[in-house]
């Protein structure tokens, strides 16, 4: 299994989950992955997994993190600035550095005698897994971002002929959501009926529900967040990355509105942030703009710390407008919680309105606000759409069902000669 980007986002904990969920269907996976030390650590983050790592943690402090050896991934988002710079502005000799460095990695790991290859997002990895091992059979996995670059670049972007060819030599194409399958036709020209729709999970030991109340739910934020939050009101969290696409500024905007409407003094928690990473307002320039209340941002955390969170919360809060699946929603659905969500992409499969959460338009802060305002003043509600939210996700995202359906797709792809 691998994965050129180093552990941050959603795919990372994808792979995790699915590498440990695998024995049980009858699959073994070792784990290929960037590492970048301290906050993208892969040794840590795959720990008790078999992993191969490339470690880029130098090239974050090259004068060109591209050209390091080993280089830097790219990114799918274009940030000015960033060190990981965006993917379709890499020349041919730079992407040509990419395939080398992930080839040698690649060979190190053992790829030419695996059964199979799944490979997380179209990247230079698939260029490098053809180099070095073109006689085993390659599951590609799409997890929305690749789709989202493509669509903003023209149609003669040499880019497009890439991923294009890279998603044509995988055997199977793995799709979080429904309406992903008809954007990876019309994008990367493929035959829909390669692609396999299996939605991210949850583990179910982890993420269920262990509701914290009185006493030690005030212990837990106050220890989180250094100060007390107002007794008996609805806690609202966010959970992500502060990228343009997950609107936390118009979520903050919201926020206020919903609590001056309402005369409840909720309090919004913003759980997330990758260290040094944010696009546009940052949510402390927005706090600060707005003359925002009861918004307190708690930082960025380990996923191992995020069921905690989720049974201190009383409903998980997402803004984003290009969501590609939701992992956050699913995983509080799973302790319990209802989801207020934009009616767009993942969300739009994962959350049903009126019965597992609120769904708003895209970018309407209105409708956000009077979503919110639901959330805060209709306690009965909010617990039955909390219900009906476990019941879902426990039916349809836990983490071993998804890995037999996973491993379904390998046995369906491994060469008749190894089976």
């Amino acid at each position: 299994m691998g994965l050129q980007f180093f552990p941050r986002g959603g795919s990372a904990h994808v792979a995790r989950n699915l590498a440990r969920a695998l024995p049980a269907a009858g699959w073994e996976a070792g784990v290929l992955s960037g590492s970048a030390r301290p906050d993208g650590d892969a040794r840590a983050f795959y720990a008790g997994l078999q992993l191969h790592e490339l470690d880029m943690t130098a090239a974050l402090t090259a004068p060109d993190p591209i050209a390091a050896d080993p280089p830097l991934h790219a990114s799918y988002e274009d940030r000015p600035g960033a060190p990981d710079r965006w993917m379709a502005s890499l020349t041919d000799a730079e992407t040509e550095h990419q395939v080398s460095a992930w080839a040698a990695a690649l060979a190190r790991a053992g790829a030419p005698d695996a059964d199979v290859l799944h490979l997380h997002h179209l990247t230079p990895l698939n260029a490098a897994a053809q180099r070095v091992a073109p006689h085993i059979p390659v599951v590609g996995h799409l997890h929305g971002t690749e789709l989202e670059m493509l669509e903003g670049l023209d149609s003669e972007h040499p880019w497009r002929a890439r991923l294009s060819e890279w998603a044509a030599r995988c055997e199977r194409l793995v799709v979080l959501t429904d309406s992903q399958v008809e954007r990876a036709e019309r994008l990367l020209g493929i035959d829909p009926e390669r692609c396999v729709r299996v939605a991210n999970g949850f583990d179910p030991e982890t993420f269920t529900r262990r509701p914290l109340t009185g006493a030690a739910r005030a212990a837990f934020w106050r220890e989180r967040l250094g100060t007390d939050l107002p007794d008996g009101v609805a806690v609202l969290l966010y959970v992500g990355r502060f990228t343009k696409v997950k609107r936390v500024g118009l979520l903050i905007e919201a926020h206020q509105r919903a609590r001056q409407a309402t005369g409840v003094r909720a309090p919004l928690v913003l759980l997330g942030g990758f260290p040094g990473e944010w696009e546009g307002e940052h949510p402390a320039a927005a706090v600060a703009r707005l003359g925002a209340e009861d918004v307190h941002l708690a930082g960025w955390h380990s996923h191992d710390a995020l069921p905690g969170f989720l049974n201190a919360a009383d409903a998980v809060v997402l803004a984003s407008v290009r969501e590609q699946f939701g992992q956050v929603l699913v995983e509080g659905m799973a302790c319990g919680l209802p989801a207020v969500a934009v009616a767009a992409h993942g969300p739009a499969e994962i959350v049903t309105d009126s019965e597992t959460g609120w769904l708003v338009p895209p970018d309407d802060a209105d409708a956000l606000a009077a979503a919110l305002g639901e959330v805060l003043t209709d306690p009965a509600e909010r617990a039955r759409r909390g219900a009906a939210a476990m019941r879902v996700a426990r039916a349809r995202y836990a983490w071993p069902a998804l890995a037999a359906d996973v491993a379904q797709v390998y046995d369906s792809v491994r060469a008749p000669a190894l089976a």
